[in-house]
């Protein structure tokens, strides 16, 4: 596990390394939890689009330029390539710096969007959505664009 820090609370050792935690319990369990992994709120296309065209919630498309070209971009998202250098920056600017609004991000098949939500959640980011069936579907379901929701080219 690389560079591994330790502390010692009562009744449990933590081993901290990189993109994951390891606890090992007193009871000699143990418990992965891993940084780049999401754990928060998700929702499917039909009720974001739902959310999105209230104003309730705001949709950040987070794949490359080559993909909206190919597909479009979910109607009401902010496209925003995951790979920008200031990306937190650019998220930051769109919602007026506000980290506690109703944030949702779609990929491709919401493995990125996974990702980057949870990186979003260390960076202070309290309402993040993760839209797992993605643009072109997943394990989760069919995705935005296999339910025939609407698209806007770029």
């Amino acid at each position: 596990m690389g560079n591994i820090t330790e502390a010692r609370p009562t009744r449990r050792r933590i081993l901290r390394s990189g993109a994951a935690t390891l606890v090992v319990l007193a009871a000699g369990g143990y418990l992965l939890t891993r940084r780049d992994r999401f754990a928060g709120d998700e929702i499917a296309p039909p009720a974001l689009l739902d959310a999105v065209r209230a104003g309730d919630i705001t949709l950040i498309d987070i794949r490359r330029p080559e993909e909206w070209d190919a597909t479009g971009i979910a109607e009401g998202a902010h496209p925003v390539d995951m790979r920008r250098d200031d990306f937190v920056t650019a998220l930051s600017g769109i919602t007026r710096g506000a980290r506690d609004v109703p944030v949702a991000l779609i990929c491709a098949r919401g493995v990125r969007s996974d990702r980057m939500s949870a990186r979003l959640a260390d960076a202070g980011f309290t309402r993040i959505v993760d839209v797992p069936e993605g643009m072109l579907g997943s394990s989760a379901g069919p995705g935005w664009l296999a339910r025939d929701l609407p698209v806007v080219r770029p």
